[in-house]
This record gives C-alpha cells, sequence and structure tokens, in this order.
C-alpha cells in the first residue's frame, strides 16, 4: 500500500485556544501577545519623566525614527522657513537703508526693492552658487555679515537633511524585513529525545554570512494584588552561531533545566507565555548591525509535526524552494512531554552504568577494609 503524506500549510491557519492564560477575558476578547509577529511591542507610555526632554536631546535618532512624510515635511519647512527669516532681514536692511524710497542711492542689495525680491534673493543665495540680477553690493557690511551667516546655516541645513536621508534608507529595520522566520514552531523527536524546532531564512542574494540566534520565554504574570510583573528564562540553543547561505533550523532540546520540559501536547495549551526568538547579525554590504524578532505563543507550536524539506543539491546549485518555508507535515512522535517521556523509557546501557558506579565504590572501599583488618590480625598473632 503506497502511503500518502499529509502536508499543512500553517501559514494560512489560526487556532484559538482558551487556557489559564485567558481566564478572566470576554468571550470575544484575544489573548494580548507580549511581543507582535513584527518584532514590535505593543507597549504604551503615560507620563514619563522627561518624555519630550529624551526626544530633543537625540534628536538625530528622533528625525531618523520618523515616517517619510513627515521628515520630508520637516525639511521642507527647514528650507522655507530658513528662506522667509532670511528674506525678512534683508527687507529690513533695505527699509533702513531707504532702498525702497530712493532708487538713486547704492544700494546694500541691488534689484531688491520689496519683499519678494527680497525673498528671490534670499532662495537664490541659499540655493544656488551664483548671483543673476540681484547681487550683494559692498555698500552694507550688515548685509555681508547677513548673507555669510546663511551661507553657513545653509550649508547645515544639507549636511542634516543628507545625513539624515542616507541613514533612514540604511535603516536597519528595513533590512531586518528581508530575514523573515517561520509562522509556526513545532515539537517532533530528533535523536530520541523531544525537541522546539523553527525555522529561519534569509530571502536577498547577498546572505549574510554569520549570526547569533536567541530565545527567551516570557511569561507576563498578575499577582493578587492587581500588580504584573514579566519573568525572562533564556532558552539553550543547539548551533546558536548560525551561516545563513541557506534556510536554517533552530532547535532547543526538551530536556532537564528547559522550562518546557514538563510540558504536553494538551498542557501546553493551557499555558500563557511568549517565545520571543532573534536573530542578530551584521549586513555584509552595510556592516550596520541588524536584528530580526517574532514571537511564538501556545498557540503557535504544532505538536507532532515537522517542517517541509525545502533545500534541494544540484548538480551546480543547492536549490531552495521558499513556497515550503512555512509548511509543516505530520510526524510520529510521543504525545506526552519530555517529563512523562523520560518517567516512561527502558534504563539505557550508560544510566545503568551510572547507577552501578556508587555500589562497585562501596564493595571497592569494603575490600580494602576487609584486607586492612586482616592484616592487623596477622600482626598481632606475629607478635
Amino acid at each position: 500500500m503506497d502511503q500518502q503524506q499529509c502536508i499543512i500549510d500553517t501559514h494560512h491557519i489560526t487556532t484559538h485556544t482558551m487556557g489559564r492564560g485567558d481566564l478572566g477575558r470576554g468571550e470575544g476578547e484575544k489573548r494580548l501577545r507580549y511581543m507582535l509577529k513584527d518584532g514590535s511591542c505593543p507597549v504604551v507610555f503615560h507620563q514619563s519623566p522627561g518624555q519630550w526632554s529624551f526626544f530633543l536631546a537625540d534628536i538625530f535618532t528622533t528625525l531618523v525614527e520618523l515616517r517619510w512624510r513627515v521628515m520630508l515635511l520637516i525639511f521642507c519647512l527647514s528650507y522655507i522657513l530658513s528662506w522667509l527669516f532670511f528674506s525678512l532681514l534683508y527687507f529690513l536692511i533695505a527699509y533702513v537703508h531707504k532702498d525702497l524710497e530712493d532708487h538713486d542711492t547704492a544700494p546694500c542689495v541691488a534689484n531688491v526693492r520689496s519683499f519678494t525680491s527680497a525673498f528671490l534673493y534670499s532662495m537664490s543665495t541659499q540655493a544656488t552658487i551664483g548671483y543673476g540680477f540681484r547681487v550683494m553690493t559692498e555698500n552694507c557690511m550688515v548685509a555681508i555679515v547677513v548673507v555669510t551667516i546663511q551661507a553657513l546655516m545653509s550649508c547645515f541645513i544639507d549636511t542634516v537633511v543628507i545625513g539624515i536621508t542616507v541613514a533612514k534608507m540604511a535603516c536597519a529595520s528595513k533590512r531586518a524585513q528581508t530575514v523573515g522566520f517561520s509562522s509556526c514552531a513545532v515539537v517532533n523527536a530528533r535523536d530520541g529525545a523531544l525537541c522546539l524546532v523553527w525555522r529561519i531564512a534569509d530571502f536577498r542574494r547577498n546572505h549574510i554570512l554569520e549570526g547569533t540566534a536567541r530565545a527567551q520565554l516570557v511569561r507576563p504574570m498578575k499577582h493578587p494584588s492587581g500588580m504584573i510583573s514579566v519573568t525572562y528564562q533564556d532558552l539553550d540553543i543547539q548551533s546558536r552561531h548560525l551561516i545563513l547561505a541557506t534556510p536554517a533550523s533552530i532547535v532547543h532540546k526538551l530536556e532537564p533545566g528547559s522550562p518546557l520540559y514538563s510540558l504536553g501536547p494538551d498542557s501546553l495549551t493551557e499555558e500563557d507565555f511568549d517565545l520571543v526568538v532573534s536573530f542578530t547579525y551584521t549586513g555584509d554590504s552595510t556592516g550596520i548591525l541588524h536584528q530580526t524578532r517574532t514571537s511564538y505563543t501556545p498557540a503557535d507550536i504544532r505538536w507532532g509535526q515537522r517542517f517541509q524539506d525545502m533545500v534541494q543539491v544540484g548538480r551546480r546549485h543547492y536549490k531552495v524552494d521558499y513556497a515550503l518555508f512555512h509548511q509543516t507535515t505530520w510526524v510520529q512522535t510521543p504525545m506526552v512531554s519530555a517529563q512523562e517521556g523520560d518517567r516512561g523509557r527502558p534504563p539505557t546501557t550508560e544510566s545503568i552504568v551510572q547507577s552501578q558506579q556508587p555500589f562497585v565504590r562501596s564493595s571497592r572501599k569494603f575490600r580494602r577494609s576487609l584486607a586492612d583488618v586482616s592484616e592487623e590480625v596477622v600482626q598481632e598473632a606475629w607478635l
């Protein structure tokens, strides 16, 4: 009989669970995740100390983190307001020097007879390297000082605009969007032990050469007094340092010491935690440090499944099928926790040898003490 393999696309599956973490919630309310799937945290700050001073103290980072439309609006306003400010100064200089009334006198700025002409002269001073119809004369020292200040201000504004634009285009969060985690995690048996596995891949052609994976179990807890505390537990990962030329599987072994050691397929749905996973790496093109992160809830963990094989070896290349990146298939897996599985597992030869070591040591001590006693008896009899 031919065996048929069942493939499940978990990327489009939504599982609704109700466990201990959902007690006290309404029927239509959803569990609040500590971290969303895109790596952001649904946290809102209220009345933080020095709220605006923090943003003003690091104004460069504040501008980089703004949205493009807000940043472009600020840049346009910075140019327009500077043009208006200096055009007002030129207009006041012309008014005090009576250039607006007497056209026969030598003006401070040639052909500046109104506020409109002063605005055009201010814009040409800040945006060009030469003059045409309106030029500065040597009749007014104050006007020369104002032109010098505007030239320096123009260089400063251009530097800030170009620097922030380049930093925003090379922002680490943009590169992090091209490195993705699987939509779910799976639990299956590997080398005789239950393991929690999730996938990570780089979707760009200029692949990351090396990075570091990390996983934490985050449990928000509400105390009877109403106080909410968050606990963090690090998970041990096999092969923490990865070469991400092809998609890699990150494995956490469910062994004694793991916070998931006592959880089975039934008790897992009753838990309330977030498995926060991250991958930190340096971009090979820019040299900037990046981090991609996401989270898995108990509803995102599939027990008794494994990921589909998506890497094939060709004659000259490794072929990767990203259509199978989120797909899983059923495999034979014990439907009990790792702790229950270790209890019901027959003892191995190694465990038997380890259990017999104390008895062997005690028997050796007994024979050694018996030999000492017999030697003492012989010595007394000889005396």
